[in-house]
């Protein structure tokens, strides 16, 4: 009878994870639906930037146009968007087909993340398929055709192997994250302090730039110029003057009138001293490290740098929407409501880019056309990336409904700042020697 009992047991179990794997598996597929049904829809930054180099790659020789200047992402993009010239995929599918395919590598990194800290796989398929349905990410891969989700994807990657105490793997993953877009610096403080609190060496910090150098070898065999390779990401930040490219961060509290010349190098000193200092402070600690703080860590670094920082775009705050939700699994009694609050603010903003007023000027259309390269690698007349003429710039300017997204980013900002200060202080020696009998 016994043996009977623990087979009707087994076979219990075992039906119930087949259930709870069928409803997973279902959700995921919802989840690509979605994306699917979004793949018609043709942004203006496809429209102005993106078509224009898959166009460029197509009639220059496939990969042999990578020795042209054309475009101002790093080549790694450029690989894949030179493959999909080769293969009978239309090139707005294709290029929103790459994109979904990091959204569910990031859904990975992201149960494998939260599993670290929850036994069992409801909380964390609960958490990655949270992240598969929040409306910034879904709407960047499957409408937007960004690239956003290959660099986060990447990153979260990085995390997972920190959390793992493998240093090399992750020291890999951040130089691809990098490789792919220079937003990956969000997540830097998190490695300076790892490092100056010996989770991992010094020297796991040189695969990062070695990895991106590394990357650039077959475009220079193809003839790209070393300097233009080297340069992408100097030119990037120079491309974007203005104090808020609809980003919901802290310059949409300044007037419209506030001179971003002046204004730009102090907020990046700013956010330089700022995020210095929590490192140090960090550093200075006594308090052991955990994946607990290791992700508060980083969930911190991912939402208050672009908060800080000068002419971030609205879809800068990807990483940390993505952080926010996995911090609030490990945290959720004081960070439940923060995701809420990074989505609302980062989603509306969104909006206003996806579906522009009929009145505004689209982000590429810029003065002299898309500015494509003629052979011999100089661009015609009208730079991709442009400059900030006074029509875009009062397109910026700020505006009622973007400080009320500004504020709820703000709070957002503050909680989680204010979370990792308690956990570190709850766990340091002088609070210990203060209450030396309390349960912990």
């Amino acid at each position: 009878m016994s043996g009977t009992s623990e087979s009707v047991d087994i076979d219990e179990k075992q039906t119930r994870t087949s259930r709870r794997v069928g409803l997973v598996v279902t959700a995921v597929v919802l989840a690509v639906v979605a994306r699917v049904a979004m793949f018609d829809h043709e942004s203006t930054d496809y429209k102005f930037f993106v078509k224009g180099w898959y166009e460029f790659i197509s009639t220059h020789g496939g990969f042999g146009a990578l020795k042209y200047s054309f475009a101002d992402y790093n080549v790694p993009y450029l690989y894949l968007i030179a493959a999909l010239t080769y293969l009978p995929i239309p090139a707005l599918t294709g290029i929103k087909i790459i994109s979904v395919a990091f959204d569910l590598l990031l859904a990975y990194f992201t149960y494998r993340i939260v599993a670290l800290r929850h036994t069992g796989r409801r909380l964390p398929a609960l958490a990655a398929l949270m992240v598969l349905f929040l409306p910034t990410v879904a709407t960047n891969s499957g409408m937007w055709g960004q690239a956003d989700s290959i660099y986060a994807a990447f990153g979260l990657g990085g995390v997972y192997f920190l959390l793992r105490r493998r240093p090399w793997p992750a020291g890999v993953f951040f130089g691809l994250s990098l490789a792919f877009k220079l937003q990956a610096v969000f997540l830097f403080p998190l490695l300076l302090v790892l490092a100056w609190k010996r989770w991992i060496p010094w020297r796991v910090l040189l695969a990062v730039p070695g990895l991106v150098l590394l990357l650039d070898v077959p475009a220079l065999l193809v003839g790209a110029p070393i300097g233009r390779l080297l340069s992408v990401y100097a030119d990037q930040t120079s491309a974007y003057p203005a104090l808020s490219m609809l980003a919901p961060s802290i310059y949409q509290f300044l007037p419209a009138s506030a001179d971003a010349e002046v204004i730009r190098p102090i907020g990046i000193a700013v956010t330089g001293l700022v995020i210095l200092g929590l490192c140090l402070g960090v550093r200075l600690s006594r308090v052991r490290l955990t994946t607990a703080k290791v992700v508060l860590m980083g969930a911190t670094s991912a939402v208050l740098v672009p908060f800080l920082l000068p002419s971030m775009h609205e879809r800068y705050f990807y990483l940390a929407e993505v952080l926010t939700v996995i911090a609030a699994f490990y945290l959720p009694r004081r960070l439940w409501y923060v995701p809420v609050l990074v989505q609302v603010a980062s989603f509306r903003a969104y909006l206003h880019v996806l579906f522009p007023a009929a009145d505004s000027m689209p982000p590429g259309d810029l003065p002299g056309g898309p500015g494509l390269p003629v052979p011999g690698g100089h661009s015609e007349p009208g730079d991709m990336s442009g400059g900030m003429p006074g029509a875009m710039s009062d397109q910026y300017a700020p505006t009622l409904e973007f400080r009320v997204l500004a504020v709820l980013m703000a709070i957002a900002v503050v909680s989680v700042v204010w979370t990792a200060f308690r956990e570190f202080r709850r766990d340091s020696p002088l609070e210990h020697r203060k209450h030396p009998f309390t349960m912990r």
